[in-house]
């Protein structure tokens, strides 16, 4: 339980993941809000029929543009997908607020809603993406899922409460008006955040680059296994969300009250779970599935065996609970499954099957209810998960095994200049020859006049200082490389290095180093000239005279 709390509480010392979690707070709140609100709105104005077109109306776009939304993590970096998106947002939300206050034709509220919705399916893909790259090791990458999790549960009842008291107030426009203002503030907190792309933009089209992502699902039985059963988990969502309603009038016999009151506890099992979901970090996650995903089916058909109120709000929380642990360990899984600069396509390609998975969730308990009642419609989704998770029970255990991508150690070193441009299955390759160490202040990294015969440096974490002759003169920070130099032009070190902090690196011999450059003419071309110009720099600084 300690060792798990650290990791929490170096998330928190971590500024750049704490801008990621504030704005992705912020994104929730907003997504459930406005999602909430457009729906009254078109209730209000065409009734129920409206409001199930206007739901698919935003969905279908939606599932269609997250793959291709993705792909701009590749071409460019996630943190320019995440900003675009969190603008997109606003803009959306801007025109639902407008069209409202200045009484314009509902259509041009449900143009903003869903330019707003669409643009929603750049968030988990870009983040899912860009964390890699922030986090310091994988304890601190899984304690991130843990915490968005957590987050996300939070966040949602936020927005039920926040959304329903701005709509009790003045309607639905304070909350588009509230939504507009809330991003402006996430643009802020992410749009100078690290901007490293993924990978080398080989030309490819939208198309191809989507293609690709989906020919790695289908080689990739892991990716594969964890993105099906994420859809699967929408589809379930999108069916609760209904059966919410079928559970609180027709069989518990409540009014429309109710309906939130149940909301309300499943979104509580989420938060109150959050609080203990630290204890995953550094142990199997397939197990988590595999566990999660039967209990939160056997939950919600519990449902319908209990009578009374306090059981069926017990097992709602349940639900919450179930799924919030489900949704962080399966998203934690698949960022290791797949390659570093796979991981925004794939992460796009789930998105849209889990936007497609909601409206089918929407629209089969409607199907479902028509042929055999409330209670055959709750038995039906709730033996979804479960099912799925039995189909592939073996493969779950395993999947701890198979999903060992080193994909914080490849994000650390594409933001380095040398192995910026190395292709990702040679980067891979460098990534896993890397050993992590732990260093005090004041340690000596390297000592001028050394022979290179030993390491290069990567670091992760802290600050260290450059010093020639005993003179400092320079300091570097997370992503910088350390004896390039010496390596590839051979020679005694030219400079040591100190750390000035408690610093995390990682060191990877020179015989790894040499082959990996060696094999790949960009990258060995791009450390030559990084290595030339830090001993142009260097010797050219230790020449000049002291400043007066």
């Amino acid at each position: 339980m300690r060792s798990t709390l650290r990791h929490v509480v170096r998330v928190a010392g971590n500024r750049a993941l704490v801008r990621v979690l504030v704005s992705y707070a912020i994104f929730i709140v907003t997504e459930y809000a406005m999602w909430i609100g457009i729906l009254v709105y078109a209730y209000g104005h065409a009734g129920v029929t409206a409001a199930g077109l206007v739901s698919l109306a935003q969905l279908v776009p939606a599932a269609l543009a997250a793959p291709f939304f993705s792909t701009v993590a590749d071409r460019r970096s996630p943190t320019v997908l995440l900003t675009a998106g969190y603008v997109l947002q606003g803009l959306g939300c801007a025109v639902v607020a407008v069209a409202i206050f200045v009484d314009a034709s509902p259509y041009v509220a449900y143009a903003g809603a869903v330019l707003a919705s669409t643009a929603m399916t750049t968030t988990r893909p870009a983040q899912a993406a860009l964390v890699p790259g922030l986090a310091r090791d994988l304890p601190e990458l899984t304690a991130t899922n843990v915490l968005v999790g957590w987050v996300e549960s939070i966040a949602i009842v936020l927005a039920g409460t926040g959304g329903g008291l701005l709509m009790a107030w003045n309607g639905v426009a304070p909350v588009a008006a509230a939504s507009v203002a809330l991003l402006a503030v996430a643009v802020l907190l992410v749009a100078s955040l690290p901007a490293v792309p993924m990978r080398e933009d080989d030309g490819a089209s939208s198309f191809r680059q989507v293609a690709g992502g989906i020919a790695a699902v289908r080689t990739n039985q892991s990716a594969g296994a964890l993105v099906s059963l994420l859809a699967m988990e929408y589809m379930f969502i999108g069916a609760l969300d209904v059966l919410l309603v079928v559970l609180a009038i027709d069989v518990l016999g409540h009014g429309e009250g109710w309906v939130g009151y149940l909301n309300s506890a499943y979104g509580a099992g989420g938060v109150v779970v959050g609080g203990f979901a630290s204890l995953i970090i550094g142990r199997r996650l397939g197990p988590v599935v595999v566990v999660t995903g039967l209990l939160l089916g056997f939950a919600l058909a519990g449902t319908t065996l209990v009578s009374g109120e306090v059981p069926v709000i017990v097992l709602l929380a349940l639900v919450g609970a179930s799924r919030s642990l489900f949704e962080v360990a399966s998203r934690s899984l698949l960022q290791r499954a797949v390659s570093a600069d796979m991981v925004a396509r794939i992460f796009g390609l789930t998105e849209g099957l889990s936007m497609a998975g909601l409206a089918a969730g929407s629209l089969l308990v409607p199907v479902l209810t028509a042929l055999g009642g409330g209670r055959l419609a709750l038995l039906a989704v709730a033996a979804i998960l479960p099912l799925v998770v039995m189909l592939r029970l073996r493969l779950l255990f395993r999947l701890d095994e198979q999903a060992q991508v080193p994909v914080v150690e490849m994000s650390l070193l594409r933001s380095t200049p040398v192995f910026s441009s190395l292709p990702a299955p040679a980067l891979e390759g460098v990534a896993r020859a890397l050993q992590r160490v732990e260093l005090v202040p004041g340690s000596v990294i390297i000592s001028q006049g050394d022979e290179a015969t030993q390491h290069y440096y990567v670091l992760a974490d802290g600050a260290v200082q450059v010093q020639q002759n005993g003179h400092p003169i320079r300091e570097l920070g997370r992503g910088s490389g350390l004896g390039e130099i010496a390596l590839l032009h051979g020679g005694p070190r030219t400079a040591s290095v100190v750390a000035l902090t408690p610093v995390t690196l990682y060191s990877l011999n020179r015989e790894s180093f040499l082959i990996s450059l060696q094999g790949h003419a960009p990258s060995f071309n791009a450390a030559r000239v990084v290595a030339d110009e830090h001993l142009e720099r260097d010797t050219d600084r230790f020449r000049r005279p002291a400043d007066p």
